[in-house]
């Protein structure tokens, strides 16, 4: 063709039929980017729209406390403001309701005073639109704008975790594969290319070359990302109800869209852990990427996860239930879209399980757990592959990891077990965070009178702090102290950073059988009864890896002076509880904290008694409950953690034992931890109660008989009971028993 190209490169170009091909996969690929972008921006644009009702309601609700003689301030005190008030025009929110010629009638206003009158509550409510935030509450659920922003968010939430990765790819693809397409055209059509020049040919040659090259380096994956984005948009929306049942089951997932997209934010300075600037504005400047990331953060959590990246060695010491696991995850994604590879997270063995489930949910990091049976070879796989290796402290001395795997990032969980400097897993901790350049401490206990237990932390990290870490800062202040430990410490309370969001998240905390548990469920599967299934995670309390975790929460929350409730379906557990958090259990309760167990065998008055007692106990106190009795009729409202010992067969028991706790009058943000057993009844439970539409007919088909009587389980609750025994005994390759499963 006289192009001066060589034989090799003419015949890796295509042309003719071959290039057409190329430019009709690129048109495709490229439809479907800005599929994406359009349909996102018409979902996004739905829940602004449904915003605007609620903002607004809740403007001139907060404009009709407002005395008038604020337009004052507005105004320069040019308005007659008395003779409005004496109209009955006494707020601003009435001032804003007016029409021009209704202020006019009044005797002395003219229609410049009506205009700057008007002018001015409007100036007003613009400001207020700013400090005032949308909140989703279940109470709200016969409110039409309520039910419109829940309708409007489920198509977003169920557009599922990768949606901003495809909207990322579908930027890339507009901004990459766009301008290659029309200078490539002319490849795709032989007789065109005979009759265009040279130089426009060659032209045409490099850029469908390079367009080729785009579609090989994206693969299959960006076209099937792209693709399943553009489906999940489309999805008919849901019945108002179900939207409904949906927020209630995860309303993380729609509240932290709707303070994203309401740009409701807490206060910066509590945010921000009261830092002092210099480092704020360090901590905001920090980048960071969400390519490896499947969760949206909320604004504290991003400079939290920046924070880490920023400071390099640090301490997280958030509250209880503000995702310092989720902060953890997006500071490890960032890191291995720079290139690092390898991360390790040391943790009790009672959350390695929490944390392995976490890293593959939320991110597309693989986790690797170095803790148990085959702990040597999931060892071998993360030396080799990288990404994240989860193990236990105990296990942590013993690793053989070869001097050339360089670890990108050291996450120490409840990093408060490393605060005596004499003990083994301390000196291991040291030793491993003086060979890491990036280290993160989790720990929700607030350090602030516990400054030589904070030395301790500081000194496996920045030693040169220390010093300056000394009681006396402690001593007059959180803020003080926070100011003299910033470079390495950053906590932030539910009150500072969840002010504008109904007060609720849910945990799901997984863990495993014990020998002893195991045997007990392998019998129990065998026999078939289902009940005894449900409960053989507590058969040997004393090994029992869910009374562990209990005792764990329930300890952090008498750290933070949280009161607890505890929820069971049988009574046994409630025992093995009473039992595990008792004076001789060690956990810190006492017969003036412990309240219980509340059962259907305790008269009525009682039962308000053991409320009344827990309700007015100064501080952290717990209440044990069996989930039929304290679930329903009873007010919990002086609890903030809710802990529910097994997952319940019927959605209803949860959602009413939560609302207990979880209603009007809560003044903190509620907390909910499910105890969940991997591979076992728990996870099938989960599992198939987890489709909208059976939750949804679980959750509607209600039972008198069924709630008032503890054993009583309808036609459905057996038939779920006979799938999951069948499905058990066929993972586990028992023989079905003579009985029909126990109920």
């Amino acid at each position: 063709m006289g192009d001066g190209a060589g034989p090799e490169q003419r015949r890796a170009v295509p042309v003719g039929g071959a290039a057409r091909a190329v430019l009709d996969r690129a048109d495709r690929l490229l439809a479907t980017a800005r599929r994406v972008t359009a349909d996102h921006a018409e979902v996004r644009g739905g829940v602004l729209g449904a915003i605007t009702p609620l903002r607004d309601a809740l403007v001139r609700r907060e404009l009709e406390g407002i005395p008038l003689s604020r337009l004052a301030d507005v105004t320069e005190g040019r308005l007659r403001l008395g003779t409005l008030e004496q109209a009955g025009y006494t707020n601003v929110r009435k001032v804003l309701d007016a029409t021009a010629y209704e202020l006019r009638r009044i005797p002395g206003i003219g229609t410049q005073s009506a205009g700057h009158a008007i002018a001015a509550a409007r100036r007003l409510a613009e400001a207020m639109e700013e400090h005032v935030a949308v909140r989703l509450d279940a109470d709200d659920i016969g409110d039409p704008h309520a039910t419109a922003l829940v309708l409007a968010l489920n198509r977003m939430v169920n557009a599922g975790p990768d949606m901003p990765r495809a909207l990322a790819a579908a930027a890339r693809t507009e901004a990459d594969l766009a301008p290659l397409l029309p200078p490539a055209r002319p490849a795709g059509d032989r007789l065109r290319m005979l009759l265009t020049g040279k130089r426009r040919r060659q032209e045409a040659q490099r850029a469908v070359g390079t367009v080729e090259a785009f579609l090989d380096a994206a693969d299959r994956e960006l076209p099937l990302l792209l693709a399943q984005a553009a489906t999940d948009l489309l999805r008919p929306a849901v019945p108002a109800d179900e939207a409904w049942l949906d927020f209630q089951v995860r309303p993380a997932d729609y509240l932290v869209l709707l303070e994203e997209l309401s740009e409701a934010a807490p206060d910066v300075d509590a945010a921000e852990g009261f830092l002092p600037g210099d480092i704020s504005e360090r901590v905001r400047t920090q980048r960071l990427d969400d390519t490896h990331r499947r969760v949206s953060l909320r604004g504290y959590q991003a400079f939290g996860a920046r924070f880490a990246l920023a400071q390099r060695r640090v301490i997280l010491g958030d509250e209880m239930g503000l995702g310092k696991t989720i902060q953890a995850i997006a500071a490890l994604a960032h890191l291995k879209s720079e290139g690092h590879t390898h991360f390790l997270v040391v943790c009790p063995a009672s959350v390695v399980i929490n944390w392995i489930r976490e890293i593959e949910s939320r991110s597309t990091l693989r986790a690797y757990r170095v803790h148990g049976q085959d702990r040597t070879v999931a060892l071998g796989q993360w030396t080799r592959h990288g990404d994240v290796a989860v193990t236990t402290y105990d296990l942590l001395g013993s690793l053989a990891v070869p001097d050339d795997v360089s670890v990108g990032m050291l996450v120490v969980d409840e990093a408060h077990y490393v605060k005596n400097p004499e003990t083994r897993r301390s000196r291991t901790v040291r030793s491993w965070a003086e060979r890491t350049d990036r280290v993160l401490f989790l720990t929700g206990t607030p350090m602030e009178n516990r400054v030589d237990e904070f030395r301790s932390l500081v000194r496996h990290l920045r030693p040169e702090l220390v010093p300056a870490v000394r009681l006396g800062e402690a001593a007059i202040g959180s803020e003080a102290f926070r100011r003299a430990v910033a470079p390495t410490y950053l906590r932030r309370n539910q009150q500072d950073v969840l002010t504008e969001l109904p007060e609720l998240q849910q945990v799901d905390e997984w863990e495993e059988f014990s020998p002893a548990a195991r045997a007990a469920y392998r019998q129990a599967v065998a026999a078939g009864n289902f009940m005894a299934m449900r409960r053989a995670a507590y058969a040997d309390p004393a090994t029992s890896a869910k009374l562990r975790r209990l005792r764990e929460l329930v300890g952090d929350a008498a750290s933070n002076g949280l009161k607890v409730v505890v929820f069971s379906f049988f009574h046994d557990v409630l025992r093995a509880a009473e039992e595990a958090l008792g004076p001789a259990s060690g956990a810190g309760a006492d017969p003036r904290t412990l309240f219980g167990p509340l059962t259907g065998r305790v008269p009525a008055a009682r039962r308000q008694e053991l409320v009344d007692g827990f309700a007015e106990a100064s501080g952290h106190a717990v209440l044990l409950s069996q989930i039929q009795s304290g679930g329903t009729g009873l007010n919990l409202q002086a609890a903030s953690v809710v802990i529910l010992c097994e997952p319940q067969v019927k959605p209803t028991l949860e959602t009413q034992a939560i609302a207990r706790a979880h209603r009007m009058g809560q003044i903190r943000h509620v907390q909910v931890h499910r105890l969940l057993t991997a591979d076992s009844v728990d996870q099938r439970v989960l599992r198939l109660l987890g489709t909208k539409k059976r939750l949804f007919d679980a959750y509607a088909r209600h039972s008198d008989v069924a709630e008032s009587t503890p054993d009583a389980v309808d036609i459905s609750e057996q038939s779920l009971a006979r799938q999951i025994v069948a499905e058990e005994q066929e993972r586990m390759a028992l023989l079905p028993g003579p009985a029909a499963p126990a109920l």
